[in-house]
């Protein structure tokens, strides 16, 4: 008896040469156009910008409401003075006012502090995106009149716009250090009205205003510092790990 024949093998199936069939791994994702990545940049960029254009109109309406409320008080002073001639009324409405305005400069200059921090995180963020305008197009980089980096430096570049300037002059010459001078010199005014209502003499109430005026200007400008310190080292943090 012969054999049964084996059945023949099956053929090798070739592999198609298109591999556009093959699966998409799941980590691929599609290149953004970068002409969306420009809007996107352009879009966040002008909600940052029109948030610090917000947030200083109404540090300033603040600032002008402190200052008008200043004025009336010392025109009530006149008027008192004028009726009481300087007499117990005057110093009891000196004394009161001065307090009033000191808890609303003090008040106001808290928020102006609190305004500067959030102006710096808004200057950081512009920067950065300025930046990324200079990947998108390295040949308008030349063209910047502000800063493209998020650090320190970098924001002081923005602020001074390419002008030749020390941190003491910017700091000297902010709103927030204008108001803790004018702070300054109501609590002098105060200690100085307290001193003399107390039946202080003449240079007992000069020490005393000068010594107060001192100490609130000192401790403003050194909270008023290290506030801004910390911002500038946490924008730099931030900055380093992304």
């Amino acid at each position: 008896m012969s054999a049964e024949p084996h059945a023949a093998p099956p053929l090798p199936v070739p592999a198609p040469d298109d591999t556009s069939l093959a699966p998409t791994p799941p980590d691929a994702a599609p290149a953004t156009p970068p002409a969306v990545v420009a809007q996107i940049l352009a879009t966040e960029h002008w909600s940052l910008l029109a948030t610090r254009s917000v947030l200083w109109g109404e540090l300033m309406n603040r600032i002008s409401i402190h200052l008008t409320v200043s004025s009336a008080a010392l025109v009530v002073l006149a008027l008192v003075a004028q009726a009481t001639g300087f007499g117990e009324g005057f110093w009891v409405m000196a004394i009161g006012l001065s307090s009033v305005l000191l808890v609303l400069g003090t008040l106001t200059l808290l928020r102006v502090s609190l305004g500067s921090e959030e102006d710096h995180n808004l200057i950081v963020g512009m920067n950065r995106l300025r930046g990324a305008y200079a990947e998108l197009a390295p040949e308008v980089q030349g063209t910047f009149v502000t800063s493209g980096r998020d650090d320190r430096q970098g924001v002081f570049d923005t602020y001074w716009m390419g002008a030749t300037r020390t941190v003491g002059i910017h700091a000297v010459s902010s709103t927030s250090f204008f108001l803790a001078c004018f702070n300054s010199m109501v609590a002098g005014t105060l200690a100085a009205l307290i001193t003399h209502a107390a039946g202080g003499g003449t240079a007992l109430v000069a020490v005393i205003g000068a010594l107060a005026l001192v100490a609130y200007l000192g401790a403003g400008t050194f909270i008023t510092g290290r506030r801004m310190r910390r911002v500038g080292l946490a924008a730099r943090y931030t900055a380093e790990r992304g």
